[in-house]
């Protein structure tokens, strides 16, 4: 007779496998939802980062972006946070010059929904921000890169498009551009 190579299975034994196995399951889910957690924060840094290198980089042209189009800039302001009707908000650049403001919504990669999020701010912008409500408002997307179109959109709407490029900033409307007052 051959000798036997296995052990007979039980109920028992299979049991206990089967417990065993959901164990190491059950950790190695954890281990995953643990890393998840990991993997986002790095994505919230470095996410985070860049959108302020890209506002940054869009800043430091912004005043003379503006004054070849004829907005004197004699201020900027940046991350100018909002509460209005119960929602907050933030403005990432304000450009005045106490006739004219331009608001500047920036992104990273700007898409459609990006357009219409801030054309809802602006329509709000005057009352979230009083002092401005009497002079004449214009809204600018600036971004990296745009998606489905969203910059042509962006100025079909009426708003000044800025593209970051390299170590500086365009903005990309045609010269004969008249930006939409809000």
């Amino acid at each position: 007779m051959k000798a036997q190579l296995h052990e007979e299975l039980t109920f028992e034994k299979v049991w206990f496998m089967f417990q065993e196995t959901d164990k190491k399951f059950q950790e190695t889910k954890q281990m995953f939802q643990e890393t998840d957690k990991k993997l986002n924060k790095l994505e919230q840094l470095f996410t985070g980062q860049w959108g302020k290198l890209i506002e940054s980089l869009i800043e430091g042209d912004l005043v003379n972006l503006l004054n070849k189009r004829n907005i004197q800039v004699l201020r900027t302001f940046t991350n100018c946070k909002f509460r209005y009707d119960n929602q907050n908000g933030e403005i990432d650049i304000i450009a005045a010059n106490g006739e004219e403001v331009v608001v500047v919504e920036v992104k990273t990669t700007l898409r459609p929904d990006d357009i219409n999020d801030f054309l809802q701010n602006l329509q709000i912008f005057k009352k979230a921000f009083p002092e401005y409500k009497n002079i004449k408002v214009f809204g600018a997307v600036a971004f990296l890169k745009a998606e489905s179109k969203a910059d042509i959109r962006a100025e079909r709407m009426g708003l000044f498009v800025i593209k970051a490029t390299g170590n500086s900033a365009i903005i990309v409307n045609d010269k004969n551009f008249k930006p939409k007052e809000f």
